[in-house]
């Protein structure tokens, strides 16, 4: 599968690669739209030929994600979930086909993202999927948001952006307030749990597949403990992250 070209140098630190455009701006306008195959089902996608902030193209870590989450369904199910760093929103559209998941998306506050993701819900016959533009770090633009389930796949390219990253992740875990909904957590006796982790409610489930280095992944890791957060490796390359307080009993 193609990459992404062109990333803005001000979303990375000074030793990040910034990869280039040899694209034209004659080029930059033009949509395509591909078959994808995901678990159990092809999905019609439209891709920009280029788009600054990278939300142009599937990355692999959607279609990774996707078979973790067939493989443990019962994370998900009966969860309302908001979807950061959504992108063409391909992910959110297979899990409303697959599981009628109640979900919203979110990105980057620029409209041609919004648009393509509702192109998408139509090209593959679903009701458009509600969506947020939220810039990582800024206000929140729902201030009472009771979102259960958090998910993300590929967003840690930007070191710069870590911060502002973990501080929408931290708000909207923290706002969470479970009222008359299901219990927080699942029974350790949950047939699709990993090993000994029971997912809480709520949490934050990332997983990518973007080579970033080590190093880079530690300053996440570091700051979300530093944040209040703890992080849990619970899959290939899947990790949950939770209000600390609020991990699974042992």
């Amino acid at each position: 599968m193609d990459i992404a070209l062109f990333s803005p140098s001000s979303l990375f630190s000074e030793e990040d690669d910034i990869p280039t455009n040899d694209e034209n701006s004659d080029t930059q306008e033009i949509y395509v739209e591909r078959k994808h195959q995901f678990p159990g089902m092809e999905l019609i996608i439209r891709e920009f030929s280029f788009h600054q902030l990278n939300a142009n193209l599937l990355w692999p870590g959607t279609f990774a994600f996707a078979e973790w989450l067939v493989q443990h369904r019962s994370y998900i199910e009966g969860r309302r979930a908001i979807e950061l760093g959504s992108g063409t929103g391909a992910l959110a559209i297979f899990l409303l086909k697959t599981y009628n998941l109640d979900i919203t998306t979110s990105d980057y506050e620029d409209q041609e993202i919004e648009d393509n993701i509702a192109h998408n819900c139509r090209a593959n016959e679903i009701p458009v999927i509600p969506h947020i533009k939220h810039t990582w770090g800024d206000k929140f633009p729902n201030s009472v948001p009771d979102w259960d389930l958090i998910i993300a796949s590929d967003i840690l390219l930007y070191v710069k952006q870590y911060a502002n990253l973990i501080q929408t992740i931290s708000f909207l875990l923290k706002c969470y307030k479970p009222g008359d909904r299901k219990a927080l957590s699942r029974t350790r006796d949950d047939e699709n749990a990993v090993g000994d982790v029971v997912l809480p409610w709520p949490a934050f489930l990332m997983s990518w597949r973007r080579r970033i280095g080590k190093e880079d992944e530690l300053l996440f890791f570091n700051g979300c403990e530093n944040a209040g957060l703890k992080v849990q490796h619970i899959g290939s390359r899947v990790y949950c992250v939770v209000l600390k307080g609020n991990e699974s009993n042992d």
